[in-house]
């Protein structure tokens, strides 16, 4: 394989543009009425159309999801919504539900259009169903082993496959989860999932054992492990742990499939894809860039560099696992004890938004920072470590620390290019 196209989320025209900077080969987007991601969505039509002018000006790919599986009562302003996106010329529509892509093939039959995640395409016959469609690319159920993605490319060897390879699991089959809708009355298939199975489930007795109909207050023995023992699975016992946060036993891990990059470059998926269009640019640049150089280094027969690793696990995270693409016990998928990340190796802290004449740059704080500190200088050039020896106000007045974000501050930074850099601060002392 020559080629294999890293996808990035671009859930804002910012993160967009990061994703494009650090490397990314094609960005997808959702439109917010027909997406499952409805809240938090930057790509209204006007930015839907810089965001594909600009990326198919540099020749990557913009796609376009379209992907909740609809009411009748959307079918009714369907095509008259998607008209003006597909004026656009989105490199792809990525879609789901099959009536709204029977629409799509009769208004538009030239239209690419990918298979969504959520179809949860799960073997060879079913990706021959959907190439029989029309559809040019099929996206893979999360639910798959390594082995299942491979067999499927030996069987469709004429049909693009994609395969997640970063981000956030859901505990139900590839987003088909009910708890939102049964909690918030928002649907997760309409695209308004509150992420319900991350929340802080304490484990109680029934409240009416109380006597009051009032929970008790947590039990002594909480801060042991609850055990559960299915009845027909006696002596197989599945740990349900609650601390002072509370218990996360619905929590899963989040997906990290870097240490099989060379594996999937090798079966030949033809995109990888990380997760996140509701993360933030940090995020995006740097998850980009770990699965950009990832990619680069399986194609020219190099092993992984396990520094790579350790970038990832800067950015918060629920713990990280490889979900379904190797077999696992129950406790190495879910994180049942916390809802964020416990490494704290590095942090953001800011980014260059002005570059100066004299080698000075301004930064825009994100976190607290200080003199002294050892930081990361992350660029879409290269990355280098650096110790922060002298900081001024913009009026020159040296200062020794920026406390929190929201300020201002100058610094000298390496490098002739600085666009879009970004600084990371090491937690540790050395």
């Amino acid at each position: 394989m020559t080629q294999v196209e890293l996808l990035s989320p671009a859930g804002t025209l910012r993160n967009m543009r990061y994703a494009l900077a650090y490397g990314a080969d094609a960005v997808y987007a959702g439109m917010p009425r027909y997406s499952l991601r409805v809240r938090n969505n930057d790509f209204l039509p006007n930015n839907l159309a810089q965001g594909i002018a600009e990326t198919q000006a540099q020749g990557r790919k913009f796609f376009v999801a379209a992907n909740i599986m609809p009411h009748g009562a959307k079918l009714k302003t369907f095509i008259d919504d998607m008209a003006p996106v597909l004026e656009l010329g989105p490199d792809a529509l990525i879609m789901a539900d099959p009536g709204l892509i029977l629409l799509v093939r009769e208004r538009w039959p030239e239209q690419a259009i990918h298979l969504s995640v959520q179809a949860n395409t799960m073997n060879t016959a079913s990706v021959r169903f959907w190439q029989r469609q029309g559809l040019t690319r099929v996206i893979l159920s999360r639910e798959l082993s390594l082995e299942e993605i491979a067999e499927i490319r030996q069987a469709c060897p004429d049909m693009e496959l994609e395969v997640f390879v970063h981000g956030a699991l859901c505990i139900a089959y590839s987003g088909r989860c009910l708890l939102s809708g049964y909690f918030n009355h928002r649907d997760a298939n309409q695209g308004s999932c509150t992420n319900s199975c991350r929340w802080d489930y304490a484990v109680r007795p029934d409240a009416a054992e109380s006597g009051s109909g009032v929970a008790p207050p947590r039990h002594p023995l909480a801060e042991q492990a609850y055990l559960l023992e299915e009845s027909e699975r006696p002596g197989e016992l599945m740990p349900i742990e609650e601390d002072e946060a509370g218990t996360y036993i619905m929590n899963s891990k989040d997906l990290r499939a870097l240490e099989h990059v060379q594996r999937l470059v090798e079966i030949g998926v033809d995109s990888l894809k990380i997760e996140g269009r509701t993360k933030s640019h940090y995020y995006v640049a740097r998850t980009t860039q770990v699965y950009r150089r990832a990619i680069d280094d399986a194609l020219a027969g190099r092993g992984l560099n396990s520094r790579l690793m350790a970038d990832l696990e800067s950015l918060a995270n629920r713990g990280y696992t490889d979900g379904f693409l190797q077999r696992h016990q129950t406790q190495e998928l879910q994180s049942y004890r916390q809802n964020s990340s416990q490494s704290e190796r590095q942090i953001f802290v800011a980014e260059v938004v002005g570059q100066g004449a004299d080698g000075w740059v301004e930064l825009e704080a994100k976190n607290r920072f200080a003199i002294g500190d050892r930081l990361e200088l992350i660029t879409p050039e290269g990355n280098q470590d650096l110790r922060l020896e002298q900081m001024r106000l913009a009026d020159g007045r040296p200062i020794t620390e920026v406390p929190g974000g929201g300020y201002r501050v100058q610094v000298p930074l390496p490098g002739q290019s600085l666009d879009r850099a970004l600084l990371a601060r090491y937690l540790d002392k050395a």
